[in-house]
Parts: structure tokens; sequence; C-alpha cells
């Protein structure tokens, strides 16, 4: 008995220890999985102390926040957000008259490919461009003052989810549309999809000093859906490449119907040739747009068959090649853009869909690579070094391979999902070769669990040696796509606003300050500063005014505190309204005064020691 009792103790304090030791396994699980010395590294590779400032900027689209966020690499914290096709209540984005006008009556947008603005195949740091699926908008942000500048409405697309990419002096940017729909806005049922729907590629045009967009022409194309794509560099300067998929024109259940095929469609589009066409005439209108059928044009289109359901197409970047990702074929095809000229000189085609010559595959394609076990390749990224980068959707991973022979060099995890990855410089004609980051869409339990919505997040590696090394995973705010990392140097941010005394609606001295009636419109020409308002400067209460319910109120107020970062904001109790004013910036947020009664103003943003004693009164005379 005694023998027996000794051993039941033994046991139980053997399980005791057992349960003591593997509890705490779920916590260690990844400090275990890496050894000491690389947890150490990767530490000291992310740190960016006080005083010292990052290497890049990282600008990743918001998904359907309609947001642009700016982290700082490689210590990926969160700079800035900057307000593109959503309102934003903090800084008065799509509140103010300019944002509001510019917005054209939207509130929301589905922002998935942002493009920084380039010379010679290099990101100029500039402007950086946007798109929006959900409302066929366009949308150029100003990087010298992280604001959004110009917002184009396009007709006749249907989701310019492709969008947006550039040419390599931004003559273009470039905007495919995923769905394809009857032009001129026009009805046409689903069964006469294939004759009646069109695919559209828009063509814009950026003025650097009005900062304002152009349509210039669009381009029409058969009713398939275009996924990503990229412009020619160098020896492919004008030429664009898209990946198209649903070549089978199905309407319903696309998740069966649009994948019968084993091979889809890159597009070659001969965009400068389109250009000379246009300039000549050549195009018709439609929807008061300019519209081309490249058809119509010798050598200005042509097609490649690709592995099916393509999802990404990117140039190389000495512009040499292709690569195609096959999203339901485990496999990424490298084509030579020579190999192309070669086969459309030699009229080496197969086929003709729509019209369109379709060149050989043996013919244009290098080479395909197929990493055992890798699965859902979806984008291509490059270094300095001739290496490209995959991510891999399904088996949550980053493949590091030699684009002049296929060999697969190293394989990483991505903490979940990766879709998109960006390299340092990775989309130029001169990558850095320094960091990768990941966009992943699921995160599981990487973080501390907030709810049956998980955030997504991005993994940063190291990508100057031969092997890869993860760094660091964060979560971000919903929905990371694609983004593009850009040397900090590039960028040249304004600390103000320039001060233009002939801008309209101006005062740039507090004595100036008024107030003026026009009929039933009250026009407040007023200065913010440290600490006050002052709306009329001949006032017994210069931070106060008056108006007759139902007049319409004009707020002009101008930040007159030219320093960095004294940002002011103003809003109307009551009145549902705010905006904000950084220095030098005159801004101007129009309403109708509907409600009477006295309605304290305050300063939203925190600007000094006495910021609480900025404030003053609207008072609204009832009739």
């Amino acid at each position: 008995m005694n023998k027996l009792l000794t051993a039941l103790l033994g046991l139980s304090s053997g399980l005791l220890v057992s349960v003591l030791f593997f509890s705490d396994v779920g916590r260690q699980n990844a400090r275990a999985s890496t050894p000491d010395g690389e947890l150490a590294s990767a530490a000291q590779k992310v740190y960016v102390p006080h005083g010292k400032k990052d290497e890049y900027y990282l600008f990743s689209s918001g998904g359907h926040s309609g947001q642009l966020f700016v982290y700082g690499v490689p210590s990926m914290r969160q700079i800035r957000i900057v307000p593109v096709f959503s309102q934003d209540a903090a800084t008065g984005y799509g509140f103010d008259d300019a944002s509001k006008k510019m917005m054209g009556g939207y509130t929301w947008g589905d922002f998935h490919h942002p493009a920084i603005s380039e010379t010679a195949g290099d990101y100029d740091g500039q402007f950086l461009f946007a798109n929006d699926v959900a409302n066929n908008r366009i949308a150029a942000v100003d990087l010298s003052l992280f604001h959004t500048t110009d917002i184009l409405k396009m007709p006749n697309m249907g989701g310019p989810h492709a969008a947006v990419f550039v040419t390599p002096n931004t003559e273009y940017i470039v905007a495919p549309t995923r769905f394809a729909r009857p032009l001129g806005d026009e009805y046409a049922p689903l069964d006469k999809y294939k004759e009646k729907y069109k695919g559209v590629v828009t063509m814009i045009q950026f003025d650097r000093a009005k900062k304002k967009l152009n349509l210039a022409y669009q381009i029409v194309l058969p009713p398939w859906s275009y996924d990503l794509s990229d412009a020619g560099k160098k020896m492919s300067d004008g030429w664009v490449v898209m990946t198209t998929y649903n070549t089978e024109f199905a309407t319903t259940n696309l998740e069966i119907n649009a994948s019968q095929k084993d091979r889809d469609y890159i597009v070659l589009v001969n965009w400068k040739k389109l250009e000379q066409e246009v300039a000549a005439g050549k195009a018709n209108t439609v929807n008061g747009v300019k519209m081309i059928d490249p058809r119509d044009v010798q050598g200005a289109i042509y097609a490649i068959p690709v592995a099916k359901s393509p999802h990404g197409v990117d140039v190389t970047p000495d512009g040499t090649r292709f690569i195609a990702s096959g999203k339901l074929a485990p496999l990424m095809t490298v084509f030579s853009f020579q190999k192309a000229f070669d086969a459309i000189a030699k009229k080496d085609f197969v086929a003709n869909e729509f019209g369109i010559p379709v060149l050989k595959y043996e013919s244009v394609m290098e080479r395909e690579v197929d990493p055992p076990g890798a699965l859902g390749p979806l984008h291509t990224q490059f270094d300095d070094r001739g290496n490209a980068f995959n991510t891999m959707f399904i088996s949550s991973e980053v493949v590091k391979w030699k684009i002049d022979s296929g060999e697969v060099i190293d394989r990483q995890p991505v903490f979940y999902s990766p879709g998109h990855a960006t390299a340092a410089e990775g989309d130029t004609a001169a990558p850095d070769g320094t960091y990768l980051i990941t966009g992943n869409k699921i995160a599981k339990d990487s973080f501390l669990g907030v709810g049956p919505s998980h955030p997504e997040s991005l993994d940063l590696f190291d990508i100057s040696g031969d092997k890869m090394q993860h760094l660091m995973s964060v979560p971000i705010p919903p929905e990371p796509h694609y983004s593009q990392m850009v040397k900090a140097d590039k960028i040249k941010p304004k600390l103000i606003y320039d001060k233009d005394e002939t801008r309209p609606d101006s005062v740039w001295k507090a004595d100036d300050a008024r107030i003026e009636r026009k009929g039933s419109e009250v026009h407040v020409y007023g200065v913010a500063m440290r600490s006050k308002f002052i709306f009329d400067a001949k006032a017994e209460r210069k931070d106060s005014f008056t108006v007759k319910q139902g007049d319409k109120v004009f707020l002009h107020i101008t930040n007159i505190d030219l320093d960095q970062d004294i940002t002011h904001g103003l809003e109307v109790m009551d009145y549902n309204l705010n905006f904000e004013i950084q220095p030098g910036q005159t801004s101007t947020l129009s309403f109708t005064a509907d409600k009477s009664g006295v309605f304290p103003i305050y300063c939203t943003n925190f600007c000094s020691a006495l910021h609480q004693e900025m404030s003053g009164h609207l008072l609204v005379q009832p009739k």
C-alpha cells in the first residue's frame, strides 16, 4: 500500500511539474523557436532611438477605410493617417468646403493601390496617387503637405481595382477596370455580357504645378476582368502589361465559372502609339471622354496566355521582363519583353481573341518557377541583386528566388496570409534591397484579442543578406493592400504652408479680421493664433459673432501662427462641425445657422498652455 501511495504521489508530482512547465509553452512558443541572439539582432534592427529618424517612409493603402497610412521603416511606427476618400473628424477633412467639394458627395472609398510619382523610373517623392475601387475615382496626395489635393471621378469605369500605376516619368497614371459594364451608363442584361459589356482603362495626366488631375483618354477592351498591372521601363518604356481573369465571360458564381480555363491572358498595350492616335483625332467620344479601341490601331495591343486567374504582373527593375503570378496555379512565370517584341515581328500568333492577336506562350515565356508546396502566389517585388520575392497567400510565406535561373534561395513564414508585398524602392528601376514588408489579411492569435474581428498586420523582413530575417509583426487598421516604400530623404515635407497674401479669403493680420454680410450670407474672415480666435477685430468681443437664424455662415479662417506643429482646430458646438487649420493655411467651412441659441466655439487641437482659453461663441438670433 505504501509503495502504491508513493508511486501515486510521484506520478502526481510529475504531472504537476509537467503542467507547470508546459502551461507556459504557448506564451513562450515564439521565443523558444527563435534563438535569443537572433531576437536581439531583430530588436536592434528595428529600434530607432529618440533623436534619430527612420530610413524610409511606407505609404500603405487603407482598403475600405479609404485612408492612406504612413509608417516609418524600420521602426514600423505609424506617423500619419492621411484622409483621402473618407471623412476624417480629427482634421475636418470632408467637412470643410474644399475637401467636401472634392469628395463629390461620397463619404467613403475603397483604396487599394498607391503609386508614388516617378521621374526616369525612380520615385521622386513629390506626389502619391490613389484609387477608389468602389466609386471609380482617382486621388492625388501632395507629399510636401501630406494632404489630398485633387480627386477625379472617372466615367465609363467598373471599379479601378488594378489601378493605379504610373509610367516612368508620370506621363500617365493608368487605371484599368475590374468589372465590365455597358459603355455610356447604358443598360444591358447580363445575358448580353459578351456583346454589350466592356473593360476600360483610363489614362490620366497630372499637372504638378496646379496639382490637378486630368482625364486624357480611355482605352476600350473586351469584357474581361483586369487585375494588377504595371508599366514598362527602359527598353520596355511605352508599354503597359495587365493581368486578366474571367476570360470565360462568367456573370455568376465566379469562384467556379471564372476559373474553368487553364489559362487567362496578360494584355500588352502600346500607350505611346495610342497617345499619337488620340492626338491625331482618331478617338470616339463616350460620356464626354475620348475613347479609343486599340484593336483599330495596328500594333497597339497583344495578349499572352498565362496561368489561370493571375493576380499580379510586375516589371523587373531593368525593364527586360515581366513576372506573372497565377493565383490558382502555384507558379510564377517569367516573360521576356524582347521575346514578345520578336514574336510580334514574326507574327508568331496562335489565336485571335476579340480581335486581339495572341502570342505563342512558349515564344514569350522564359521560365516557370514552382517552389514545392508554395501555394497562392500573388505579388512580386525585387531587390538590387537580381532576386524576386513572392508572397504566397495560401502557404503563408515569402519565397526568394533568382530571376535569371528560377532557383529558390530562401523561404520564410508570414503571419498570416500575405497579399501584397513592398520592398524598399521595390517598384523602381533601382531597388535598395534592404527591407521587405508584407500586408497580411489574417492575424489570428498574433495579438491581444479585440473581439471577433482580428487586426490585420504587416510583417517586416531584412532582405539584405542571402537569407531573409523576420524582424517584427505589427497590427494595423484595416485593410492592407498595396504599399510603396520610399527613401526618407526623397520626401520634402513643408513645415508650414506658404504665406500667400493673394490667396482668396485669407487674413494675415489680426487687425484685418472682419465680418461681412451679403444678404442672408455671413462671411467671417478670421484668424486663429495662440491662444485666441479673432473673428472681428473691431468688435468688443473679438472672439464671438452673431448671426440670424437661417443665415448661411462661411468661416474663412487663417492660421497666422507661422511656426511648425502649431495646428489649430475650430468646432461649433451642437452643429456637428469641426475642421483643422495648419500653420499658414486658410480653410473655409460653411453651414446654415438653422438652430437659434448660444453655441460655444473652441480650438480642438492642443496648441499652447492656454489652449483651454482659446474659445468664443456663435450667437444665433431666433427668427
